[in-house]
């Protein structure tokens, strides 16, 4: 069988001898119902504090330097609902897409009788099961005899965690683990952004995004309004502190503006195409059928269209998708 480029980016076995299950150690025993998922990476858990204090710096200063010292009430709270609420939102998509299992409750990822082989070329379909994260060292000698591999067939192995993977599934050297349809590792959530969490990852950026901007304009709108006023008057803190305040702000939010604003584009068009950031770096040849842009929104948001694609609160409900069709 001719190779594809992209199996240069895989340990290709051909026969079930050649995966050398002696190798690789049991799985490890699942964890206990409902466990949290948590990636303990110092970098990332820094990070994603940073995040947090970030947004709740932008609080304190909305708040108490430009909100409640104004004398419009009616402006004070409409913008301070509005940028509450978006906030909250951001936060709790940041917590979803951090702290989201990329297993889903129930599968098993490669170990489920549903995952069909690819034998010598022809057309591999993954169950809706298949998805997230693999679990690591599954390709064992007893895992691999309940395959029931027959004469010429072809099984995927990942030499770093040991385990046999689906198609599209890469692995993430932060997370030690293969994460199926990996776009990349963020570490500003501590988390690789797949197939389970990509929707509150977009929806993170999504959110950072409009309260950057909000915050943007109403931090021009209280320069105006002290460049008018007296200065002492329309802040609680003194005319320095009130300046320096919005000046970090502006900044910060500036800076958050422009990098969720390219990331957002940036997933939004990899969710429409079909193809993640790491398939476009390494030019994988496209070996699943194409969808409709709008399936392809539908697969990550979920089924069907509803204000819940907009929630972070609103499990995407995977099981009505199409299942991945892989062709030669």
């Amino acid at each position: 069988m001719m190779l594809t480029p992209t199996h240069h980016f895989r340990d290709l076995e051909r026969k079930p001898e050649y995966l050398q299950p002696e190798k690789c150690v049991p799985p490890p025993a699942p964890g206990p119902a409902g466990a949290m998922w948590f990636i303990r990476d110092g970098c990332g858990i820094i990070c994603a504090i940073v995040t947090w204090f970030l947004v709740l710096y932008a609080e304190f200063v909305v708040l108490l330097v430009m909100l409640i010292p104004s004398r419009d009430y009616v402006y004070s709270v409409i913008n301070g609902i509005v940028f509450n609420a978006l906030a909250f939102l951001a936060l709790a998509s940041h917590c979803r897409a951090m702290l989201t299992d990329p297993v889903k409750e129930g599968s098993v990822c490669g170990g489920c009788s549903e995952t069909a082989l690819c034998t010598a070329g022809v057309a591999l379909t993954l169950s809706s099961s298949s998805q997230g994260a693999v679990p690591k060292g599954n390709a064992t000698k007893e895992f691999i005899e309940s395959l029931q591999l027959k004469p010429g067939q072809v099984v995927y192995k990942c030499p770093k965690c040991c385990s046999i993977k689906p198609d599209r599934a890469h692995h993430c050297s932060v997370c030690k683990r293969c994460i199926r349809k990996m776009d990349h590792h963020c570490p500003w959530v501590n988390n690789c952004v797949g197939e389970n969490n990509q929707k509150y990852f977009v929806l993170f950026t999504m959110y950072i995004a409009l309260i950057s901007l909000h915050a943007l304009i109403m931090v021009g709108f209280h320069f105006l309004h002290c460049f008018e006023e007296d200065w002492a008057k329309c802040s609680s803190f003194s005319p320095p502190t009130t300046v320096i305040l919005l000046i970090l702000l502006c900044f910060e939010a500036l800076l958050f503006l422009i990098f969720t604003s390219v990331m957002f584009g940036t997933q939004v068009h990899s969710i429409c195409t079909d193809e993640t950031g790491i398939e476009q770096l390494k030019k994988e040849e496209r070996r699943w059928a194409k969808k409709t842009k709008w399936m392809n929104m539908k697969a990550v948001f979920g089924h069907p269209f509803s204000l819940g694609w907009a929630s972070p609160f609103a499990t995407p409900d995977h099981g009505k998708a199409d299942p991945y069709q892989y062709v030669v």
